[in-house]
């Protein structure tokens, strides 16, 4: 498929969901209950079992002291002032995610990461590593084999690698330990909303007193809304489902164009408007040529041919640019379609927003990433 049809195809989708200014949004898709969070926890660990693709020693003592301190901790003797070079081992760093109401027994995935040298990780079985969260305290246990998603091939003269070879994830690799401090049963809950706005606030609040009653919900501000509920676990546990799935009418988020200067890219939200304007849009192609002559010297001269470069610049303005009106209050669609019809690319696109939006024709907020 060619770019500006893939382009086009995907405007096309993007307007057919534009469609839609609102739409309901069940409740616990708009906000999360305040204290009901993950924690993440880290852990310092050995992966054995590499092919000679570990940590190489000389400065690097790092995985060699690991494995004393592991050794010794296992009942083996190691003589002081050795200093080992285990190329099958290597040190990484173990980062998990507890996540809200766990309970011991459950399993995390864990992500491994190299800490020193290490080519590769592939085929290594990670050790057994204790995950602390930020107190301090042990929350997990992490172990097993590593899934690496890269590949690597080297001769004594090339090598190349696909994808990233030092770091890899355990499935279910980690067992909680501990469940994470719960909260007392407190009447009150908060839910807190992922974007701040009066309006839906407003009318998430009605919806929730339809369920519990105007007394028992209490808007705090534009993104929080405090609710009363039973302290009973059972009846507790009743009246939150029947809160999270409410259906709350959303709102238009604020107009807001995005713009990537490093990749092209535009985004461009339902609620843009513009301002009646006229815009053009003109190419120029600027050539350069560059030819080698050799110049012969005078018959009377001792002197040796030489290479002369001759450079031509030529500018060429192209077709002539269109011109393009624009009504007052245009839509996204409209936006889009005239764009297109002056065959801009996307780092057009992007002068033209930035000029649109200095003449007080784009009604939106501009950020340029």
């Amino acid at each position: 498929m060619k770019p500006r049809h893939f382009i086009q195809s995907l405007l096309a989708v993007v307007l057919l969901i534009s469609t839609n200014l609102s739409w309901a949004e069940r409740l616990k898709d708009m906000a999360v209950i305040s204290g009901q969070r993950p924690n993440q926890l880290i852990g310092y660990g050995l992966v054995v079992g590499l092919d000679g693709t570990g940590d190489s020693g000389g400065t690097n003592p790092v995985s060699g002291q690991t494995i004393v301190t592991m050794l010794n901790s296992l009942g083996v003797s190691i003589p002081p002032g050795v200093n080992l070079q285990a190329r099958n081992a290597a040190a990484v760093m173990v980062t998990a995610e507890l996540a809200a109401l766990a309970r011991p027994g459950q399993a995390m995935d864990v992500t491994v990461s190299s800490l020193a040298n290490a080519k590769s990780l592939r085929g290594g079985t990670l050790l057994m590593t204790p995950l602390r969260a930020a107190n301090g305290q042990v929350f997990g246990q992490a172990q097993g084999s590593l899934v690496i998603p890269g590949a690597s091939v080297a001769t004594s003269l090339a090598r190349t690698s696909v994808n990233q070879l030092s770091s890899g994830r355990i499935p279910g690799g980690a067992i909680v330990e501990q469940a994470a401090p719960e909260a007392d049963l407190n009447p009150l809950i908060e839910f807190n909303f992922h974007k701040a706005d009066y309006v839906q606030t407003k009318r998430a609040t009605e919806a929730m007193e339809r369920i519990l009653g105007a007394a028992d919900v209490l808007p705090i501000d534009a993104r929080t809304v405090a609710v009363r509920v039973p302290t009973d676990r059972t009846q507790r546990m009743n009246i939150m489902a029947q809160l999270l799935e409410l259906d709350v009418q959303s709102t238009m988020d604020l107009a807001k164009v995005v713009v990537n200067a490093r990749t092209g890219s535009v985004v461009v939200n339902q609620s843009v408007r513009l301002a009646p304007f006229a815009v053009t849009h003109g190419n120029l192609t600027i050539r350069v040529q560059a030819t080698n002559q050799v110049v012969q010297p005078s018959s009377l001269s001792r002197s040796r041919p030489m290479n002369q470069r001759n450079d031509r610049v030529n500018i060429d303005q192209g077709p002539a640019g269109q011109m393009i009106q624009v009504d007052e209050g245009a839509s996204l669609e409209q936006v889009v379609r005239a764009i297109n019809m002056l065959g801009a690319t996307p780092q057009d696109l992007m002068s033209i927003l930035q000029a649109m939006k200095s003449a007080g024709a784009l009604r939106a907020e501009l950020e340029v990433m």
